[in-house]
């Protein structure tokens, strides 16, 4: 069995983990320089980049048969307990409030994206049967005759200028091209996937791909002994709590921090293009700006920093992307962002990555490992992971909401206390929030949906029953008094309008 994965990335990686611990002959081909160099940055990202590995990320490590490789991992990430929501108050001092993610304990981690792909790649690199080969880009790929091309962009070994002219005349001025053979190729090359370009020419492919409007920009907190500021929860060198995951939530802005084992902080500005446009225009109001929507976040950063990093690192997109199917035959596959890059909101994108990798690996060892067998396990690997993909598309945008509004919503608030105390007290009742199923279980991201719906309607049930029609039978007879008042009409249509629309406040909340 020969497996070409194209993206050496964490997804690549362990999936290349995965199929060579079955065996399998696996080639690893990388647009990029070896990402274990600290000087290559990966695309689209800062070096420093941090993400949060929940549950599902980690159980995929754990089943990959490297007895070593998830401790190692581990121990190199920082546990975060809940979210620290920064703000200020009436008297205009800096307030910090702790919102625990699980009634539980449970936590994610903070991971560093280059350290994460350094470990899986080192003992990928460490198998028999794996080839790493860098700087080649896929320029086509034949799914029926099972064939792929890779155009190398350049050697690692310096070559003198006659040398590199011959290579160059001989090839046309083009850079060297090899061909490939392969039983199933893998596509887990990003957003901009290559692997499902060419894929797209042999299936119907139904795509879906939007921006949404929100740029993003990184800017680093530094230790607190070289930081110009410090919060109430600082400690162990860290300029704020190392166990949070810090939110600085406002309007349509918002301000994100999460910890570094170096006790440093990787933070993220989260705005419309719009208001990016006028930072830019202007960049000594970035500033003001920091210090107007994120209380304390400057005197973190520091105050020269904010608008050096402001203009120095790179504003990006934030894209979704949608597809299906993910597979083609018994020949290919795209997983991670190549089938469902997502926003960052509710720090899934990788997790889910890795989850394709262990539910894929799941379905092939299900079935014989034979042409007809691949082709079954890929037909039901699809079936299973494109609603799921899709699922978690939806939550990630809609967690933009909880993360920057959400957060000091009551009735949100309200829901999430009911959910953990029932949780907690009575679990035979199976109740858990959201954020609990998608970060601490394997349960489907649309049986996630699908359950928290059911939630919602049950405990709307139990306050429409127990809270809400009580008032609606007071304002109902109220109103009805009015009726009865010769001049009342224009009140009981005020009246009317006002429970409506609060009734459809308490409405949203729960379903």
């Amino acid at each position: 069995m020969k497996c070409l994965i194209v993206g050496a990335g964490p997804v690549g990686a362990l999936a290349a983990l995965y199929g060579a611990r079955r065996g399998w002959d696996v080639e690893v081909y990388e647009l990029r320089s070896d990402l274990r160099d600290v000087s290559t940055t990966p695309l689209n990202f800062t070096k420093s980049i941090n993400l949060a590995l929940s549950e599902r990320g980690i159980n995929a490590m754990r089943q990959s048969q490297s007895q070593n490789l998830l401790d190692t991992v581990l121990s190199d990430t920082i546990p975060m307990y809940g979210r620290m929501i920064h703000g200020q108050d009436t008297a205009g001092q800096l307030t910090e409030q702790s919102q625990q993610y699980d009634v539980h304990g449970r936590f994610i981690r903070a991971v560093d994206r280059a350290n994460l792909n350094k470990l899986l790649l080192d003992e990928v690199d460490a198998l028999p049967n794996v080839k790493l080969h860098f700087q080649h880009r896929l320029t086509g790929a034949d799914f029926k005759r099972r064939k792929a091309w890779f155009e190398q962009k350049s050697s690692r070994t310096p070559q003198t200028a006659d040398a590199a002219q011959a290579n160059q005349d001989q090839h046309d001025g083009r850079p060297k091209e090899i061909e490939s053979d392969f039983d199933l190729i893998l596509g887990c090359d990003g957003a901009h996937s290559s692997v499902r370009y060419h894929m797209m020419k042999y299936v119907r492919m139904d795509y879906e791909q939007s921006y949404i409007d929100t740029l993003w920009c990184e800017f680093t907190v530094p230790p607190a002994s070289e930081g110009s500021g410090t919060t109430p929860s600082a400690r162990d060198g860290f300029a704020t709590s190392p166990n949070h995951l810090h939110i600085w939530p406002t309007g349509n802005n918002m301000f994100i921090a999460i910890p570094s084992v170096d006790k440093s902080f990787t933070c993220t500005l989260f705005a419309p293009s719009a208001e990016f446009a006028t930072l830019e225009k202007d960049p000594d109001s970035v500033l003001p700006f920091f210090q107007a929507n994120f209380p304390g976040a400057a005197e973190l950063i520091g105050y020269n920093e904010v608008r050096k990093q402001f203009l120095q690192n790179p504003h990006l997109p934030l894209i979704s992307i949608k597809c299906s199917p993910h597979t083609h035959s018994s020949t290919g596959v795209i997983i991670g962002d190549a089938a469902h890059a997502m926003v960052p909101f509710y720090g899934q994108g990788m997790n889910a990555g890795l989850e394709d990798v262990r539910i894929l690996f799941q379905h092939l060892d299900a079935n014989p490992s034979t042409s007809a067998g691949r082709e079954a396990a890929l037909a039901s690997y699809n079936a299973e992971r494109v609603p799921d993909a899709h699922t978690i598309n939806d939550l990630a945008l809609a967690n933009y909401w909880e993360m920057h509004a959400g957060v000091r919503s009551p009735l949100y608030l309200l829901r999430k206390s009911v959910e953990e105390f029932l949780s907690d007290r009575l679990p035979s009742t199976g109740f858990a929030t959201q954020y609990s199923r998608v970060s601490f279980s394997n349960q489907r991201y649309s049986e996630v949906a699908r359950t928290v719906a059911r939630q919602g309607k049950i405990l709307f049930g139990g306050m429409l029953g127990g809270i809400v029609l009580p008032i609606v039978g007071w304002a109902s007879w109220w109103v009805w008094r009015w009726q009865r008042a010769s001049k009342a009409t224009r009140g009981a249509a005020r009246g009317g309008a006002w429970l409506g629309m609060w009734w459809e406040r308490v409405e949203r909340a729960f379903t």
